[in-house]
């Protein structure tokens, strides 16, 4: 799969991510060659991309951002994209992935206490440790390490 690609190509199980600098037209030639020639490896082997599923990811400020075919269609662009379970923007911010744990951790705090009828000081941080706290800590050290001190002052807390 590797062989005569010119750009970073990034694999993990199922996930195969191409990346190229695009400052000027060889830059944007180079990432569609590589393309191509991806979609040519697959041909050959019996196996083809979700192309429902390819994304790009235009970083850096004053992008061009170029359009890219895989195959004979285009693909569309995208503001961010999950990585790892890491929702990257095009800033490079984890702006994203804040707002996203945000939003899982109320979910789930309004489930709990729609649905827990017993609010006893023994049963409260095993909920809090059990059910909240994985969606706050989930690649925390990646997109915010600041925010791990206060997870464990509001662990402590709960302790108490």
């Amino acid at each position: 799969m590797d062989s005569g690609i010119k750009c970073t190509l990034s694999k993990f199980a199922n996930d195969t991510k191409l990346c190229g600098a695009v400052d000027m037209l060889e830059g944007r030639d180079a990432i569609q060659r590589d393309r191509d020639r991806l979609e040519r490896w697959a041909h050959a082997n019996c196996m083809k991309f979700n192309k429902a599923k390819c994304k790009v990811l235009h970083v850096g400020w004053c992008n061009p951002k170029h359009r890219y075919r895989l195959g004979g269609e285009w693909i569309e662009s995208s503001p961010a994209e999950k990585d790892l379970g890491v929702l990257i923007g095009e800033k490079l911010n984890m702006s994203w992935q804040c707002a996203l744990a945000a939003q899982k951790t109320n979910h789930v705090l309004g489930c709990i206490k729609r649905n827990v009828t017993s609010r006893l000081r023994e049963g409260i941080p095993h909920l809090y440790s059990g059910l909240v706290r994985p969606y706050l800590e989930y690649c925390v050290q990646l997109w915010g390490p600041q925010y791990m001190h206060l997870l464990e002052q509001v662990q402590r807390r709960l302790q108490r």
